[in-house]
């Protein structure tokens, strides 16, 4: 044990302990919910190196940890058969020799692993609230005022869910608007970050060309 202990503080391991070490602090926060698995794929961008198609973190994380483990067993096995009682050129060419091999193998091991994630992390962007703007809905509460609504809207790949909606004073105020309430339609055409809800219109389904052409 004294053995493994000894080479994982010695160099070269030492820059790969160190390096392992930050990534294990990573994920720690990541399960304690303060940080995010891409928190860092705006600032770097891997498919240069052909570890790309995975988050950044992920990929630096199976590059060290493999890394480390490769450095690790060299300097064992080195340090068993003597090679690194040597002094002067020889340990820092045989030093330099297990810091280079054990990261070179690392980052061959790691294109080889990313390459089958590729399909858990996909390029396309996730759904988005912004993509209900624009929408027509179906009003499933008995009013909505500014205070008050939700609304069943399908989305354009035909999922359905429930949202919050508000209407402003000034379309309530219209003597001609058609009210809003529970099995009417409604258009969403603006979304309220901060209060997390759709802005939406009485909308009249006569009006709609596609109803029209059908």
């Amino acid at each position: 044990m004294r053995e493994f202990i000894d080479a994982a503080l010695g160099f070269p391991t030492f820059l790969f302990t160190a390096a392992l070490i930050v990534v294990i602090g990573f994920w720690l926060l990541v399960l304690t919910g303060v940080a995010e698995t891409d928190s860092f794929d705006s600032d770097v961008d891997l498919d240069a190196a052909g570890i790309g198609g995975v988050p950044v973190t992920v990929a630096f994380s199976l590059l060290t940890a493999l890394a480390w483990f490769g450095s690790l067993a060299a300097s064992v096995t080195l340090h068993r058969f003597g090679a690194f009682d040597a002094s002067g050129l020889v340990r820092a060419a045989l030093t330099l020799t297990v810091l280079a091999g054990a990261t070179l193998l690392a980052w061959w091991a790691t294109r080889l692993l990313v390459r089958p994630l590729h399909t858990l992390f996909p390029d396309e962007p996730g759904p988005s609230r912004l993509d209900f703007v624009g929408l027509t809905c179906t009003i499933r509460t008995g009013r909505v005022d500014a205070w008050f609504g939700q609304a069943e809207v399908a989305a354009r790949d035909g999922s359905t869910a429930v949202v919050q909606v508000r209407q402003h004073h000034a379309d309530m105020a219209k003597a001609d608007a058609p009210a809003l309430g529970n099995g009417s339609t409604g258009l969403l055409y603006a979304y309220d970050e901060a209060g997390e809800f759709f802005w939406v219109a009485p909308y009249d389904t006569a009006l709609d060309p596609r109803a029209s052409a059908a």
